[in-house]
């Protein structure tokens, strides 16, 4: 997909989230850190989610998400060169679920597709499973793990992050 593409879907995507943004709107921010297949290129982790999730009872949430993710190269010296490698960037679109077992506990997943934006990058396939734990009516603190499949390798993280929600869970 072409980044012109990328982008009109992303601005499409969001302009339904602001349609229907009269419940649960919700806003992240996570950082964490790389593992397997770009370990030793990539140090950190870091991304900022946008969201709509809807109750379908005092249990099941449902929703939408979209995101970004950036991937800071590592830079250390092999040999002599000291090797530059590019950020890794992808724009996620996914739908999402969560099951509330508790007031203040959650656990579920987005499962959609991580369009990738730096050279090179043509996106695939995301999953992320997610825990949170409300820390009051608006805040929620989650741990997660990401992957994105490649077509030769695996984009897989381990995140810390922080979700403030506009309109609180009933």
């Amino acid at each position: 997909m072409s980044k012109l593409g990328v982008t009109l879907s992303f601005l499409l995507w969001f302009s339904i989230i602001g349609l229907v943004a009269q419940e649960g709107v919700k806003l992240g921010i996570q950082g964490g850190l790389p593992f397997n297949d770009f370990n030793s290129e990539v140090g950190e982790v870091v991304g900022v989610d946008v969201g709509y999730m809807k109750a379908l009872g005092e249990v099941v949430d449902i929703g939408v998400m979209a995101g970004f993710l950036n991937g800071f190269p590592e830079k250390y010296e092999r040999e002599n060169p000291l090797v530059d490698f590019p950020h890794v960037q992808f724009v996620p679109l996914a739908g999402s679920v969560r099951i509330w077992p508790s007031d203040s506990f959650s656990f579920g997943g987005d499962l959609g597709y991580a369009f990738g934006i730096n050279s090179g990058n043509e996106g695939g396939l995301y999953y992320r499973p997610i825990v949170g734990y409300l820390l009051g009516p608006k805040t929620e603190i989650n741990l997660s793990h990401t992957n994105i499949k490649l077509e030769n390798r695996d984009w897989t993280t381990v995140t810390l992050g922080i979700l403030y929600t506009f309109m609180p869970r009933n």
